[in-house]
């Protein structure tokens, strides 16, 4: 196998399947990426067995072949060279020579064959949508996600698919994030699938605010999505996802209207002197002026009031302090409303100029 091409070409797609080569990996190929070269293109696959990530340049090469390369080792070359150098590899038996200017580095090879693959996919549902869509999904929901929850199925989004909407639900069981939006989407069911973290975490890399379009496949085990000349596969968690409907309160006649960046700046300020553990604070709201207070074992106490709209009971009740300014920062909305049934009632706080997301928060004992 030989080929030559700027550093821009081969670092820039390097950059984007990374994250998908595995830091401890139990095969040593994990550690490695495949390169094929064909008459008409180059590919380059990562994959950690869980996710699958794959780059295609279109660009000729010298010579055809395949193998796999030390991809952190070849990242790094490609990272320390000069601007706009030309680098060429050739590979022979079980090394690989690259050269830029006059730099020359050996690398040693892994057998292509040794190198797993994922499943192929049986698709059972498949659309288009722009980038910007799915981006902004992912970003208002994905902060919710579990973080090595015993229950597994937490520890991922789920992306639901209905005709005409595409959702994105996440939820550690004390909070949950919501959001909808209009997609070219044409099924007579509704899918439902769960992405795990990781695959998240490195889709979401993927993603511009742009109207270019992406392509979504759904399988019975996997989820494709196809960014232009990026392919991403992930495996999917299996495991049924709580009823999301169920969680959302529809009663709360408790409203408190408040400017956003105030309410976040004033929760920000009142956790400084929040139980470092817990994250415990308590509102106290009644007319308009909300009373937020924290305190910590070491006995010290913030008060900090804000001025907000509201016109119902005089109310006390505890959340995580967290949980409130991660809603807080997925938008730029101006204003958000919080509604309340009681003082033991979940939170539900939502944003007029986005009516697609919705966020609930339970409450805290304090």
């Amino acid at each position: 196998m030989k080929f030559q091409i700027q550093r821009e070409d081969l670092l820039t797609p390097l950059q984007k399947i990374i994250g998908a080569v595995e830091k401890r990996q139990t095969m040593p190929a994990l550690a490695n990426i495949l390169v094929k070269a064909d008459s008409d293109k180059i590919s380059l696959t990562a994959t950690d067995l869980e996710i699958e990530l794959v780059t295609t340049l279109g660009m000729v090469a010298d010579e055809a072949g395949e193998t796999t390369l030390p991809a952190r080792k070849l990242l790094d070359i490609c990272k320390a060279l000069p601007d706009e150098s030309n680098i060429s590899v050739s590979v022979d038996a079980n090394k690989a020579v690259i050269k830029s200017g006059r730099s020359r580095f050996s690398l040693s090879t892994l057998p292509a064959e040794d190198f797993p693959s994922l499943d192929s996919i049986n698709a059972v549902a498949e659309f288009e949508l722009p980038q910007a869509t799915l981006k902004e999904l992912i970003d208002k929901t994905s902060f919710a996600m579990a973080l090595q929850d015993v229950r597994y199925y937490l520890n991922g989004l789920l992306l639901e698919v209905s005709s005409g909407l595409l959702r994105a639900v996440a939820t550690d069981g004390h909070r949950l994030a919501y959001c909808e939006k209009k997609a070219d989407c044409d099924i007579a069911d509704i899918k439902q699938v769960i992405v795990p973290r990781k695959g998240i975490q490195e889709l979401v890399r993927l993603l511009e605010d742009s109207d270019a379009s992406l392509k979504v496949i759904l399988g019975s085990n996997h989820i494709r999505v196809e960014v232009g000349t990026i392919r991403f596969t992930s495996k999917l968690i299996d495991g049924r996802f709580p009823d999301y409907n169920r969680v959302i309160p529809e009663d709360g006649n408790n409203v408190i209207k408040a400017d956003r960046d105030s309410l976040r700046q004033a929760l920000v300020r009142a956790s400084i002197l929040s139980n470092e553990k817990y994250r415990g604070i308590r509102l106290v709201i009644d007319g308009d002026v909300l009373l937020l207070q924290a305190q910590n074992p070491d006995q010290e106490e913030a008060d900090v009031e804000v001025e907000v709209d509201y016109k119902g009971d005089a109310l006390e009740i505890g959340f995580n302090v967290n949980y409130m300014v991660d809603v807080l920062n997925v938008t730029d909305a101006s204003t958000v409303h919080a509604a309340l049934r009681d003082s033991n009632s979940s939170c539900l706080m939502t944003y007029p100029d986005d009516p697609d997301s919705k966020y609930v928060i339970m409450p805290m004992r304090l």
